[in-house]
């Protein structure tokens, strides 16, 4: 086997390892919904051994079904999230034999495969690319799953650097065009195709997300019973939602706490502001006299370098993320203090934007692909982009490597609040 494919086989191997991990729990817990914004944590794991089997079994090996039956169980157009506890699933034993029986007939085709194949599902191993950064965000959605359950102890800790203090609170970005998107990326998806010059004017963005204190400051000013700072739509859905505060936070006396995977423990001021919904965000930068950065504004800032005039793979270059440059891979269950990856900052200076929490700033509107061809599949990308989404940038601690990348686009509902979102904020030159 090449170098390329003992790669490859080595993420398949790992992606797998981690969900195994995160479904290593009691069948109760595993066939249970826990949310209906989720599905159970067993639907997941087949789901993720059947889209396996669907594209590099079938399309890219040309392999008799193994279980055709299922197909439409596990397909994630046909059955709402809130309706899948009603599915016929595969239980949990069944699930893991299951998915270990695609996995080695996937290692086979693997070994078998050419990468040079001009198809472009088969070239540079695209189509393991795919079902690699697929498993890794369903495993993200393990992890919004266990953290609904409310169950301690599931979930594994870690230590993260320290953060610091002091530095500029805006970073300035100059006023120039800047290629977004990609076009030589191997595993980049449609939605990130073609690269694209934008032209901007000059604007400025918080050097850091805005953290647990600052937002704390926004709380306790009113800023969740004052209309001034929602739009109609935020304002309606804080109302009906009865919503003062992000997400997990609660607050006794003078003290605000969290709840994170079944733990209560006091807010810790200096990390990033996570699980609050597009709504929340818009409204704290009102309030702070900004805005949110559109998404050409967060990728410039991410990963253009001006003066090579080309993008980045990641915010500090082409070296692969280390502990020392971004919270990333699960290393800990929560974002690293505000200041703590000064080596992982852009060309520009500004510093986490992959590995603390994703961001939910740019609005909606954008469309599925830049121009390029829908592929493999148009319910990637294309039904998702739009008036009723938000676009999602970089990459939460719960973000692998693998599916983190500056072009990397991805969605939501204005209203989610259980994904790892957080934000920063922009606002106009002058």
């Amino acid at each position: 086997m090449t170098d390329a494919k003992e790669r490859i086989a080595a993420q398949l191997l790992a992606v797998r390892d981690r969900s195994l991990a995160y479904t290593e729990a009691d069948d109760d817990l595993l066939v249970r919904q826990h949310s209906p914004l989720m599905s159970p944590l067993v639907w997941d794991l087949a789901h993720v051994g059947n889209y396996e089997e669907l594209w590099v079994l079938r399309a890219a090996g040309g392999i008799t079904p193994l279980r055709p039956e299922i197909d439409d169980i596990y397909d994630a157009f046909k059955t709402p999230r809130k309706d899948r506890p009603s599915l016929p699933f595969l239980g949990p034993a069944e699930a893991r034999r299951y998915i270990e029986g695609v996995r080695g007939r996937v290692l086979d085709v693997l070994d078998a495969i050419d990468l040079d194949d001009p198809s472009p599902l088969n070239r540079d191993g695209f189509v393991f690319g795919l079902v690699i950064q697929h498993e890794h965000q369903h495993d993200e959605t393990m992890l919004a799953t266990l953290q609904l359950s409310g169950q301690p102890g599931l979930v594994q800790d870690g230590e993260l650097p320290k953060g610091r203090a002091g530095g500029p609170e805006e970073v300035h970005v100059p006023a120039g065009p800047f290629l977004m998107g990609t076009d030589t990326l191997p595993w980049a998806y449609d939605n990130e195709r073609p690269a694209t010059w934008v032209d901007l004017p000059g604007y400025w963005i918080d050097r850091l997300p805005v953290g647990n204190r600052a937002y704390a400051d926004f709380i306790e000013d009113g800023g969740y019973d004052d209309p001034r700072w929602w739009t109609p739509e935020g304002w309606h859905w804080r109302q009906t939602s009865g919503a003062t505060g992000p997400l997990f936070w609660t607050r006794d006396g003078g003290t605000w706490y969290r709840n994170r995977f079944g733990r209560t423990e006091p807010l810790p001021m200096d990390e990033p502001v996570q699980h609050v919904c597009w709504y929340e965000a818009d409204a704290y930068a009102r309030w702070a006299g900004k805005r949110l950065p559109t998404e050409a504004e967060w990728e410039k800032a991410c990963g253009w370098d001006p003066e090579r005039r080309r993008s980045r793979r990641y915010p500090w270059g082409e070296t692969e993320p280390t502990p020392a440059l971004a919270n990333l891979g699960h290393r800990a269950s929560h974002p690293a203090p505000l200041g703590a990856y000064p080596g992982g900052a852009s060309a520009y200076g500004v510093e986490q934007m992959v590995g603390g929490t994703c961001g939910s700033g740019p609005g909606p509107g954008s469309t599925a692909t830049r121009g390029s061809a829908v592929f493999p599949y148009k319910e990637y990308s294309e039904v998702f982009f739009g008036e009723e989404y938000r676009v999602l940038r970089g990459g939460s601690w719960a973000a692998d490597p693998a599916a983190v990348r500056t072009t990397f686009r991805n969605w939501d509902y204005p209203i989610r609040r259980q994904i790892f979102t957080g934000f920063r904020c922009a606002r106009p030159e002058t």
